[in-house]
C-alpha cells in the first residue's frame, strides 16, 4: 500500500514492516503538507527576480511538453526506507520540464554530483580548517533530519544526479552513518551511479567494514603529512597512527586507487611531497595536492599558497618519468604517474589554475542550505522551504533558479583576495 501511493514496486516485507511503513507515510505526509508554503512562494519571487530565466541559457527555447516524472521501473530494489520516504512525497513533479535541464546553469553546466555535508562535527581541529576552539555549531533542530537529507537525495538523483559524497565536518562522528550510506545505496534503480566519502580517517578503520556492506563505493582520506608530530600540529590531535591504519583497511577492502587530499602550505609541509610521491609510487593510492584555499577563519595568506605549477616543476625535477594521465572531463585534478608505478599524483590548482568551465557539483550543507559554488556567500535554504511544506516541484524551481544565478567562475570574484575578503562559511559548516 506505502509503495502503491507512489506508483512503486513493493518487495516482499513482513507485516509489521508494511505497518511502520504506512504509519511513516502517513506521518510524513501530514507534515510535508500541514504548513502554508508562504515562505516557498517569497524564496521562489526573491530568486525569479534577481535572476534570468533558466532555460534561457539551457539549449534554447523553454520548457518543453511533457508530463511528469515517473517512477523508475526498477524501484522495487529500494530500501524499505526510501520506499516510505519515495510514498510520503510522492513522485516529482516539474511542470513539464525535462529532468535535466532543472540542474543545468546558464553556462550549459550540468550538474550531476552532489556532496551533501552530514555534520558540522569534526574530530580533528586542522589549522586550515577552523580556529583551535572549535567553530559554532547550527543547533540541531535547525540541522536536516534523516528523512530530509533523504528526500532530498532522491530528488536530486531524480533530476540527474548521479554522484554523491558524503562530507562533514567528519561524517564518520554520525551514529547512524552505515544507515544513510544504506539507504543512498536504495537509489541507485532511479540513476545513483556512486556512493563516495572524504574522511578524515581518525575512525575509518573501524567503521569501514560497516560502510563497504552498506554501499559505499569511493573513498578520499585527507592526509596532508606523514609526520607524527607535525600532524599534532596541523589537526591538534595525536591520530596519525589511526589514519594509516585506515589507509591499509581501506586497501585491504579494495578501495583503489584510494585518493589522500594533501592541503599544501609553504613553510609547513610542501617539502613532503617526495614522501608523498614515493607512497604514490609504492601502493594504489591517488595523492592529490590541493592548494591552499582561504575560508572564514582559516588564517589564509598568498604566502602560504604553493602553486600547482611550482609543484609539478619541482617534483618532475627530482622524480623524472612523470606523464599525465587522461581523465574524466569533470575531475577537478590534473593526474600524472611514472612507468611502473602503483599510483599517481594530482595536482588541484583551485587558486591559480581554476577549473570552473567542467564545474558540476551542487553542495547541500548540514543544515539544509544548497550552494551552487564553494567560495560563494549565496545560499537557499532547501529546509526551510520543505519545513514550510514545498513540493518536490517547488524544491527543483528553487535549485534551478539557484542554478541560474551561478557565476562562470568562483562565485564572481576575481582572485584569492576578493575569495577571503567575502563573508562565506568555515570549510567544516560547508562541507568538504
Amino acid at each position: 500500500a506505502v509503495a502503491g501511493l507512489a506508483g512503486l514496486s513493493p518487495r516482499p516485507c513482513s507485516r509489521m514492516t508494511r505497518r511502520r511503513l504506512w504509519r511513516g507515510a502517513v506521518r510524513l505526509r501530514s507534515t510535508l503538507s500541514a504548513a502554508p508554503p508562504t515562505r516557498v512562494a517569497a524564496l521562489r519571487q526573491l530568486v525569479a527576480e534577481e535572476s534570468p530565466n533558466l532555460f534561457a541559457f539551457a539549449g534554447g527555447g523553454g520548457p518543453s511538453a511533457g508530463g511528469a516524472a515517473t517512477s523508475s521501473s526498477g524501484a522495487a530494489a529500494l530500501s524499505e526506507r526510501a520506499v516510505a520516504l519515495a510514498a510520503a512525497a510522492g513522485p516529482v513533479e516539474l511542470d513539464a520540464a525535462p529532468l535535466a535541464a532543472s540542474l543545468d546553469d546558464r553556462y550549459g553546466r550540468r550538474h550531476t554530483y552532489l556532496r551533501i555535508s552530514l555534520t558540522e562535527r569534526c574530530s580533528l581541529r586542522c589549522t586550515y580548517c577552523m580556529p583551535a576552539d572549535g567553530v559554532s555549531l547550527t543547533d540541531a533542530r535547525r540541522l536536516l533530519s534523516a528523512e530530509e537529507l533523504l528526500r532530498l537525495a532522491a530528488l536530486f538523483v531524480r533530476a540527474g544526479v548521479d554522484k554523491i559524497r558524503l562530507t562533514g565536518g567528519e561524517p564518520t562522528v554520525r551514529p547512524d552513518l552505515a544507515a544513510v550510506v544504506g539507504a543512498l545505496d536504495g537509489l541507485r534503480p532511479l540513476g545513483l551511479r556512486q556512493i563516495a566519502m572524504t574522511t578524515n580517517g581518525v575512525a575509518l578503520s573501524r567503521l569501514l567494514p560497516s560502510l563497504h556492506a552498506a554501499g559505499l563505493d569511493k573513498l578520499n582520506l585527507s592526509l596532508d603529512t606523514l609526520q607524527r608530530g607535525r600532524f599534532l600540529e596541523l589537526t591538534r590531535r595525536d591520530a596519525l597512527p589511526k589514519v594509516l591504519r585506515a589507509v591499509d583497511a581501506a586497501l585491504a577492502l579494495g578501495y583503489t586507487p584510494l585518493k589522500l587530499n594533501c592541503v599544501v602550505m609553504r613553510g609547513v609541509n610542501e617539502h613532503e611531497v617526495d614522501a608523498f610521491a614515493a607512497l604514490a609510487r609504492a601502493r594504489p593510492i591517488d595523492v592529490r595536492f590541493i592548494e591552499f584555499m582561504p575560508f572564514d577563519d582559516n588564517d589564509w595568506s598568498d604566502s602560504k599558497l604553493v602553486p600547482s605549477a611550482e609543484l609539478l616543476a619541482a617534483l618532475s625535477q627530482r622524480q623524472p618519468g612523470l606523464r599525465r594521465l587522461r581523465t574524466d572531463a569533470h575531475d577537478v585534478a590534473r593526474t600524472y604517474s611514472w612507468p611502473g608505478a602503483e599510483g599517481s599524483v594530482s595536482f588541484i590548482s583551485s587558486m591559480t589554475e581554476p577549473f570552473c568551465g567542467g564545474c558540476n557539483r551542487l553542495r547541500l550543507t548540514a543544515d539544509g542550505s544548497l550552494k551552487v559554488c564553494l567560495f560563494g556567500g549565496s545560499e537557499i535554504s532547501l529546509r526551510d522551504a520543505m519545513r514550510e511544506g514545498a513540493s518536490d516541484a517547488q524544491l527543483l524551481s528553487l535549485v534551478s533558479s539557484a542554478l541560474g544565478r551561478k557565476h562562470a567562475r568562483h562565485a564572481g570574484l576575481a582572485s584569492p583576495h576578493d575569495i577571503a575578503r567575502t563573508k562565506n562559511r568555515p570549510m567544516t559548516t560547508i562541507g568538504g
